[in-house]
């Protein structure tokens, strides 16, 4: 086996998986999942939001 034969094989596994990978994230399955992740920044801002506001609330106390 020779470099050439040994970089066609690696090239049809890297877009085979590459492939499955796209499969995976746009399955029907994922999406509520993937759109729950997404939405992971907005909830940290109002964890942030929530914590501040109790730390500003026992100050005045």
């Amino acid at each position: 086996m020779d470099i050439n034969t040994l970089r066609g094989i690696s090239t049809i596994v890297v877009m085979i998986t590459f492939i499955a990978i796209c499969l995976w994230t746009y399955s029907s399955k994922r999406k509520s999942k993937f759109d729950d992740a997404s939405n992971l920044p907005f909830n940290d801002e109002e964890i942030a939001n929530r914590t501040t506001s109790n730390t500003e609330n026992k100050d005045h106390e």
